[in-house]
């Protein structure tokens, strides 16, 4: 028996030993400020509603090539047209930042992107004479932009620091939020979602493969809705269709980052936005972070596509744990 007792105590001291001198596992947090793009998603909506071919929408246009030039990219602005849900031709201006040094110019490149635009009509209002309100837009809209516009920032902080790791491309898409509104009754064409994104695969399909050559994506990010306080980005199907290894390498770096209850393993419908069309266009594997609420019959928030999409429903710890997903793959 005493043996037996002896044996116990021993057994026990190891396991101290063990599990005492086990150290907790330090998790590196890529560098991102909340407060920076809170305050980009501010200055977005001060300009007003994006509402295309505004003088809001020029004039935010301006200010995102500023910051991205104030930040070291090379700045493109691609301009074409696009036929709306009416048949009406639409200008799209993209607005697009190169992030590259000569030592990584011929590395795969990773797409980030967001809309800039925003909706033209509060279509889900439950009010009929409410509709024809521009949408603010913070959340649809300019919380990806403000997320990104800080990955800039912080883009341009490596290149200075002799940091920067691989070329990444940041894309503003035009006219995404102009899809065929609800009180419509015409007949409704199809692809009238994402007609930047539309545009710019398009071009990206049909240019030489030279070009195609030195930009060779890797993959995308697309960011769409990522502000509210109770956001939860499920696994959207499109993304997981066309880029499934990167959907699973992009929500386990959101769970080793302690935010695996936002970055949810439940299976959202698919949902067209601007990556279906990097996806199927363009053919680069494109991932959709996007809210998804499983309780609406929209599947959205409930003050999606109404006057209240304002700063009301943006939350800085939200902003924080999606901007350090994005920057822990850059």
């Amino acid at each position: 028996m005493k043996d037996l007792k002896k044996i116990l105590i021993i057994g026990a001291g190891i396991l101290c030993l063990f599990s005492c001198s086990k150290k907790p596992v330090q998790v590196v947090r890529p560098a991102f400020n909340a407060d920076s793009a809170y305050s980009y998603i501010e200055a977005q909506l001060a300009f007003g509603p994006r509402v295309p071919n505004s003088a809001a929408h020029s004039a935010c246009a301006v200010w995102l090539i500023q910051q991205l030039r104030a930040y070291g990219a090379e700045v493109e602005l691609q301009k074409g047209t696009m036929t709306d849900y009416s048949g009406r031709p639409q200008q799209i201006y993209n607005i697009i930042g190169h992030f590259y040094t000569l030592e990584t110019l011929g590395r795969p490149r990773v797409l980030l992107g967001a809309h800039y635009d925003t909706r033209p009509w509060c279509d889900e209002e439950p009010e009929y004479t409410d509709r024809y309100y521009n949408v603010p837009g913070a959340n649809d809209g300019a919380s990806g932009v403000g997320v990104l516009l800080e990955v800039a920032r912080q883009l341009g902080q490596r290149m200075a620091d002799s940091t920067f790791r691989s070329p990444v491309d940041i894309i503003f898409f035009d006219c995404e939020d102009m899809g065929t509104p609800r009180f419509y009754t015409g007949q409704e064409r199809e692809n009238t979602w994402c007609l930047g994104s539309q545009l710019w695969a398009q071009s990206y399909a049909e240019s030489e493969p030279a070009q195609r050559m030195v930009l060779n994506y890797h993959y995308g990010i697309i960011l769409d809705m990522v502000g509210a306080p109770d956001a939860a980005f499920p696994l959207e199907m499109y993304s997981t269709q066309y880029a499934e290894n990167y959907q699973q390498q992009i929500w386990r770096a959101a769970e080793k980052l302690g935010y695996g209850a936002r970055f949810t393993n439940q299976i959202s419908y698919p949902i067209v936005d601007d990556h279906y069309y990097i996806n199927t266009l363009a053919g680069i594997p494109c991932v959709d972070v996007v809210h998804y609420d499983m309780r609406n019959a929209t599947g959205f928030a409930s003050w999606w596509h109404t006057r209240h999409d304002d700063m009301s429903n943006i939350s800085r710890g939200t902003l924080q744990a999606v901007g350090e997903v994005v920057m822990s793959q850059l």
